[in-house]
């Protein structure tokens, strides 16, 4: 590390970070990304057949394959223990750094913890990449200084009391109807403003939320109706977000399956193309061979 970069991370971890007592949330954040980045680029690498020696799965005698979700899980109850116990640094900083380990292989198995099957490499376990991404915007935004609770004070007298639990009842339960409606940048938004999350609250819902199967369909058909038009599944936002969750977490089994074939057949078809060249080729000099043969043995001498 250069002195100048050195520099630079000293001035960021004491004048941002420590002066502001945001250095433990920083590390989970960077054991959170860094963990999740390397356990599913390690999946992925698993199920490429062009790499045969990374090391696949953890799976026991009786055939149980231990999810990486339990080590993340370990992982967590091992930091957190630790961070109540030493307040001292470095050591409260490390056990941040591995909360945010185990938050990064937990939550890369999140649609396994609401499937309750192995979803993983299906349309279904891409909800896993949604709330990757939830947990590191809502992070990230804390560490940026916003603050969700900061105007919340319950000093005064009961009226002020009770309008302050209303107010912040209305407030979470916008943020809920948001991610139940999908709306997933209203609601990760609206939690540190509360006008964005009353406002995703009041729009219409995505047609294949839980919103919508709970509300819209066969008891509103318009409702549904205008989800659907609202949301059609062409649309640009949507493709950019399918390209994203392909770059990040791979495509699904069905989609990687028919690319790998594509290019199996395509490979298959340039190697016999090949072949048919190389045997014409074979032929043509085989001719020219029996041809130069003939000639030498017309012209020698008899």
């Amino acid at each position: 590390m250069t002195p100048a970069l050195a520099s630079i991370f000293t001035d960021l971890w004491n004048e941002q970070l420590v002066s502001n007592n945001r250095q433990g949330l920083f590390m989970v954040l960077v054991g959170f990304v860094g963990s999740f980045g390397f356990i599913r680029m390690s999946a992925r690498i698993m199920r490429s057949p062009r790499i045969s020696w990374w090391p696949g799965s953890v799976i026991s005698d009786s055939g149980v394959h231990l999810h990486h979700l339990v080590w993340g899980i370990v992982t967590m109850m091992a930091a957190g223990t630790l961070a109540i116990t030493v307040w001292d640094s470095p050591w409260w900083e490390i056990s941040c750094l591995a909360f945010g380990i185990g938050i990064g292989l937990t939550i890369d198995e999140f649609a396994l913890w609401v499937h309750l099957d192995d979803v993983y490499w299906s349309t279904e376990g891409r909800s896993s990449i949604d709330a990757t991404v939830v947990a590191a915007a809502a992070m990230g935004l804390v560490l940026l200084g916003a603050d969700p609770f900061a105007g919340v004070s319950f000093d005064g007298g009961a009226e002020e009391v009770i309008a302050t639990i209303a107010v912040l009842v209305l407030w979470l339960l916008s943020v809920g109807i948001c991610f139940a409606k999908k709306r997933m940048l209203h609601g990760v938004v609206g939690f540190f403003i509360v006008p964005i999350a009353i406002y995703g609250a009041c729009r219409i819902g995505k047609p294949n939320s839980t919103w919508a199967r709970r509300f819209y369909g066969e008891r509103r058909p318009r409702k549904q109706i205008k989800a659907q038009e609202r949301f059609p599944p062409g649309r640009r936002t949507e493709r950019f977000k399918e390209g994203f969750r392909d770059a990040v977490g791979g495509t699904p089994t069905e989609v990687y399956e028919a690319k790998l074939a594509a290019r199996s057949s395509e490979h298959q078809a340039t190697t016999d193309a090949a072949a048919q060249v190389r045997a014409r080729a074979e032929s043509v000099t085989g001719a020219e061979t029996a041809d130069a043969e003939r000639r030498e043995t017309s012209s020698s001498p008899r």
